[in-house]
């Protein structure tokens, strides 16, 4: 699962070899469902930044119900996923992710990034909705089985793609086959992990220090939704 990530670097929302892509942006550290992202598209003429909700609805839905996310193992079979990763894939970029480990009656919050601070980039899958009042172009994270670090706090993971495997992921032309071996677990030996505050837990929160390691909490533990 991935239900909460961070994007505070204008240098995640670059490719390398391709010009500057550029869009109002603010540094974000905890980005949350239903909330307004940055994905990055091919839409027939190489990658461009585009802003979707996080939360797929697929077109044909009657209820407006969106997925945050999509497992990499049966994305060619969902019906609600199955056309999009056909022919409608994106990049999310990030610079890390939350996941939360439970003790007992507790939930505690884990910053996971890659062990240099460097970017990450989530590959996504995108549909367009519409009734009568509106439009909503969403996306949905695909996850794949945990690494080992991972794997301490959750069963699940955000599918993490190697720079060059970027392109091709958004490539239309990509074919199928080629596109389910990208989706691995990311290295283990690659990332790390540390507790941060339950302040995490609340939407609402959107701020540099809840990324900072917190080893101790005193206090009332908040549900995370």
């Amino acid at each position: 699962m991935c239900g909460r990530y961070t994007l505070h670097s204008r240098d995640r929302i670059r490719l390398k070899g391709t010009p500057a892509l550029d869009l109002p942006f603010e540094p974000r550290y905890n980005i949350a469902p239903s909330q307004t992202i940055v994905t990055i598209v091919n839409l027939g003429s190489g990658p461009e930044l585009y802003p979707m909700v996080w939360g797929l609805i697929p077109s044909w839905s009657n209820d407006g119900k969106g997925f945050i996310n999509a497992r990499a193992e049966t994305l060619d079979e969902k019906p609600s996923f199955s056309e999009s990763f056909r022919s409608r894939r994106c990049l999310i970029p990030a610079d890390g992710f939350f996941e939360w480990k439970r003790t007992g009656r507790e939930k505690r919050p884990y910053y996971i990034q890659s062990i240099d601070g460097g970017p990450m980039m989530f590959a996504g899958i995108w549909d367009t909705w519409r009734n009568q009042k509106e439009v909503i172009t969403s996306c949905a994270i695909i996850t794949t089985s945990a690494n080992e670090l991972v794997s301490e706090l959750h069963d699940r993971m955000p599918a993490m793609l190697k720079p060059d495997a970027y392109e091709v992921w958004i490539d239309p032309k990509t074919d199928a086959a080629v596109l389910e071996k990208l989706l691995t677990p990311f290295p283990a030996s690659k990332m790390s992990s540390h507790p941060v505050s339950r302040a995490v837990n609340v939407p609402e929160n959107d701020r540099a220090d809840l990324i900072e390691r917190v080893d101790a909490e005193v206090g009332t533990t908040l549900s995370l939704f």
